[in-house]
Formats: structure tokens, sequence, C-alpha cells
């Protein structure tokens, strides 16, 4: 399991040292994939396995599951990483993402996601405003 949050910088050569706290779950090559709220996903192979099932599974007729598994799909590399613990970093990934030099690491359970320090700073202040107001709707799962 991923958790945490951890501040890095990306080189000009678009390389990033993943946090040693994660690189042991991610294993020695991962997958890197454009994510949601404009991030970057990180799945060990395991559950990109389970993701690309899932993905595989929706039905082919509707437009929506055809442009998502695109998107996602699109977008993924496999990434190793070096004797230093980096990754290298696609461009097309970096300029999703608008991964500059500042950026940040947090740990999403079963992936972890890479975000530019300004856009997920944005995204903390938004969201801590309405922590409670999410909560409260996410008592229909249970939680």
């Amino acid at each position: 399991m991923f958790m945490g949050e951890f501040q890095h910088t990306i080189d000009a050569k678009g390389r990033m040292i993943v946090p040693a706290k994660f690189r042991e779950g991610l294993g020695e090559s991962f997958v890197l994939t454009r994510g949601l709220d404009q991030c970057l996903f990180g799945y060990p192979m395991a559950e990109w396995i389970i993701m690309e099932d899932k993905l595989k599974a929706l039905p082919l007729t509707k437009k929506d599951a055809r442009a998502f598994t695109r998107f996602f799909f699109s977008g993924a590399v496999e990434c190793e990483l070096d004797k230093q613990g980096r990754i290298n970093i696609a461009s097309p990934l970096l300029n999703y993402a608008k991964l500059e030099k500042d950026c940040v690491v947090i740990g999403v359970s079963n992936r972890i996601e890479l975000w530019s320090r300004p856009i997920w700073e944005d995204y903390v202040s938004k969201q801590e405003d309405s922590f409670a107001e999410i909560a409260e709707n996410m008592i229909d799962f249970d939680i």
C-alpha cells in the first residue's frame, strides 16, 4: 500500500528520484500514465494488469469507455528505476501534468501520483474547504 506525500524535483533531463519508501512496492519497473486531475498515475505491474483487465472488459460500444481507454493506454509507459532510484518521465507525460521542476509524489493506496507542486497545492487548498462535505458524501460507500 502506498501512502504519504513527498516533495521532489525533476532535473533538466526529465528524471526524478522516486521516494525510497515507494521503490519496493513499485518494483524494478512499473507503469506511469496520464491520471485524473492533471496528475500522473504510477502502478506496480500487478496493479496495472488488474486495471488493464477492467478496462478491457468495458463495452466497446460505449463512447465514454472508448475515450477513457484511449486516454489511459495511449499515455502509458513502462518506467525502470536506475541505480540511483530515478525514473525518466516521457515528455508527453511531463507536458500533460505540467511537471517542470518542483513536484509532489503521493501514495494513494494501490498507486502513486505525481503532481506539479503548484497544481497540487492549489488542489489541496480547494479540497480542504470541502473535505467535510466530501466525507459526508462518502457515507454512501460505507466509509
